[in-house]
């Protein structure tokens, strides 16, 4: 094989790496408005470097991992910790929204991250609950480095040595950091969820039932639906509610003001559902009015995280730009 061929080679694999990249960079990054700059910064950064990679040092995946998590760490020095709103501080009592929080401050739902065909059970699952929006929240409570080897070793299944190398420390200060990261996501450790299943009948089912209860302002069929211990958050506010007669109260209260809006299911966004929520403009056509990502949890509806002004991303989660009326 003469070198160019090689190097052809290399990029080919390159390319085969980028979904597991964009996996690792959200998880790091907790933005998926980020995530594609991430990536394509690593692959921009691997494609120039690609003549000087020794297969002898690293495997291909340790070395480009190495590259991500360098940008990752970059695009993080200084940021603030995203979150939830449950993550912000005690539950509303009243309906004032308050000040909108810059973008900044959120965790977003990843896009083009839905579920993977892969064989192993143990192996769906680990993918399900770590691309999960409360996962993904939880991991912000780590600094960025600790954050980085936790994903590397707990979620990508690196070697210590491999965490090591793309990290570019010694093994035991690599270990140390995972041990410290371990400890505080524990502290952390978010509420358990049903694995999102587009055949199951009864999720789709229950998807149904929700969406129709929204949509005529059902409150008694809304509380069916909702698990007891079911959150409602509504970035960028940091308001939300907590049980669900606190979350009937407010759609008892705000039916004029969703009056004639729809809800589509969308994909599945890692570990959640979405739905599309349209509004009609002036005109009275649907339009794109925020990005709900729901969690559930006991065969109900558990957590709720409405995304407003999310119309430009509604593509990416499988929903259309305007909506025919029905």
């Amino acid at each position: 094989m003469t070198v160019q061929d090689e190097t052809a080679s290399l990029v080919a694999r390159l390319e085969s790496l980028r979904g597991p990249l964009t996996g690792c960079c959200y998880r790091l990054l907790g933005a998926s408005g980020e995530v594609d700059d991430a990536v394509q910064e690593t692959m921009l950064r691997a494609f120039r470097a690609i003549g000087g990679y020794d297969p002898g040092r690293a495997a291909l995946s340790t070395w480009v991992h190495r590259i991500a998590t360098n940008v990752c760490l970059d695009m993080l020095r200084g940021a603030e910790r995203r979150a939830l709103p449950w993550d912000m501080g005690p539950a509303a009592t009243g309906g004032d929204l308050g000040a909108p929080l810059p973008p900044g401050r959120w965790v977003e739902p990843p896009a083009g991250l839905g579920p993977a065909g892969a064989d192993d059970p143990a192996h769906l699952a680990l993918r399900h609950e770590t691309l999960r929006l409360a996962f993904v929240a939880a991991l912000q409570w780590l600094p960025p480095r600790q954050r980085a080897v936790l994903v590397l070793r707990d979620v990508l299944g690196f070697s210590a040595a491999e965490a090591a190398e793309v990290m570019e420390t010694s093994v035991a200060a690599a270990n140390s950091a995972l041990q410290r990261a371990r400890a505080t996501l524990e502290q952390h450790r978010p509420r358990r969820a049903d694995p999102p299943e587009p055949a199951d009948p009864a999720q789709r089912d229950l998807l149904r039932r929700y969406v129709r209860a929204f949509e005529t302002h059902d409150v008694r069929g809304l509380v069916d639906v909702l698990a007891d211990d079911a959150r409602s958050g509504m970035p960028p506010f940091r308001w939300w509610l907590d049980g669900p007669a606190s979350i009937a109260a407010v759609l008892s209260v705000a039916a004029d003001a969703c009056a004639g809006d729809r809800l589509v299911p969308g994909g599945v966004a890692g570990g959640c559902w979405t739905l599309g929520q349209y509004r009609p403009d002036a005109g009275g056509t649907l339009r794109p009015f925020a990005l709900l990502v729901l969690e559930l949890r006991g065969g109900r509806i558990g957590d709720i995280v409405t995304y407003l002004g999310y119309g430009d991303r509604f593509a990416a989660y499988g929903l259309p730009a305007v909506l025919e009326d029905r």
